[in-house]
């Protein structure tokens, strides 16, 4: 250290920013962990024909009929363009897809029932996720309230920080 640079403590502040850009690196990292694990149960099952993103989107579809726009807000939406991966889902007979009546330039989409089939797969592989979890001691339902309820919280402030520059 030279005697021309004076020494910085760090802060309470520094710390917190320290530790929240951690856990944005964290929650980037988990996501594509998440995309990776998918992947793997498809090739394990060797369901070759659908990515990990158009497979998370037939999950969280569910047994809704949505617009694109609702995937998109609700947050069902991961990845690249949710028009391409819908197009692409109702090429492969994933999903249905029609014309609103109202509104004709809205399409709203459903599952068929080979992407029920895909919704299944996935969520089974969360269900032994869930209880391998619990049963190795990894996470209880106290560490997942209080992750969850943490996240709810970032998530509600960077909504709230989105609707305030508009």
């Amino acid at each position: 250290m030279s005697l021309h640079t004076p020494m910085v403590q760090p802060t309470e502040h520094q710390g917190f920013i320290t530790g929240y850009l951690d856990a944005l690196a964290l929650v980037e990292r988990l996501h594509r962990l998440l995309l990776d694990v998918i992947k793997d149960e498809f090739e394990r099952v060797g369901m070759l024909e659908i990515n990990a993103v158009q497979a998370l989107l037939l999950f969280n579809v569910g047994d809704n009929e949505v617009t694109a726009g609702e995937l998109k807000t609700r947050g069902y939406y991961q990845g690249s363009n949710v028009s391409y991966n819908l197009k692409k889902l109702v090429e492969m007979g994933f999903m249905h897809h029609q014309r609103c009546e109202i509104d004709r330039r809205s399409v709203r989409v459903r599952l068929t029932v080979k992407g029920r089939e895909i919704r299944d797969v996935v969520s089974n592989l969360f269900a032994r996720h869930a209880e391998g979890l619990q049963n190795k001691g990894v996470l209880g339902m106290d560490g997942i309230d209080h992750i969850t309820t943490a996240l709810r919280r970032v998530e509600r402030y960077w909504t709230d920080q989105i609707r305030y520059i508009y």
